[in-house]
C-alpha cells in the first residue's frame, strides 16, 4: 500500500467507526465523499488548464476544497494526476487544510458541539415551521432531530 493511501483509510475506517457506533449521521460519509469527488475534478481541470496554458483554478480553491471535506479527494488526483505533488509551499498549506478538516472532525463528536447543535435548533425550529411547508417539518425535522439526538 502507498504511503499517501494512508490518511484515506484512517477515515474511512474512523467514519466507519462513528457511524456504526452512533457518533455521526450518514450523511458526514456522504459529504466526504462528494466533496472529495469536487476536488478530484477541480485538480483534473487545474491540470489540464496546466498542460494547455490556459486559466488555471487558484490553489485558493484547491485549498479549500481540502477544508471542507475533500481532502481525500485531493490526494487522489494529487498522485494520480501527477499534479500538485512538487510545489513545497503548496504541500504545506495542503497538510494544513487536511489538519484543520480533521480538528473540526474530532470537534464534531464533542459535547460542545451538541450544545452546540440544540442551540441553533432551538432558534432555527420556529423559523423553519414559519416558512416552510408544514408537512416538510411534521416529518425531515424530527427525523433529523432524532438523528442527531441518537449521537
Amino acid at each position: 500500500m502507498r504511503l499517501w493511501f494512508t490518511p484515506i483509510l484512517l477515515l474511512s475506517i474512523g467514519l466507519m467507526y462513528s457511524f456504526w457506533n452512533g457518533y455521526t449521521p450518514l450523511l458526514l460519509c456522504v459529504v466526504y465523499l462528494f466533496a472529495s469527488v469536487v476536488s478530484y475534478f477541480l485538480y483534473a481541470k487545474d491540470k489540464r488548464a496546466a498542460t494547455k496554458g490556459t486559466w488555471r483554478v487558484p490553489e485558493k480553491n484547491l485549498h479549500i476544497s481540502s477544508l471542507l471535506a475533500g481532502w481525500p479527494g485531493s490526494i487522489i488526483a494529487q498522485h494520480t494526476l501527477r499534479h500538485k505533488t512538487q510545489k513545497t509551499s503548496f504541500k504545506v498549506v495542503f497538510v494544513i487544510m487536511l489538519f484543520l478538516n480533521l480538528c473540526l472532525l474530532i470537534w464534531f463528536h464533542s459535547s460542545s458541539s451538541a450544545r452546540l447543535f440544540h442551540s441553533a435548533h432551538n432558534r432555527i425550529l420556529p423559523w423553519v415551521k414559519e416558512h416552510c411547508d408544514i408537512s416538510f417539518c411534521q416529518v425531515v425535522i424530527p427525523a433529523l432531530l432524532e438523528l442527531h439526538r441518537s449521537h
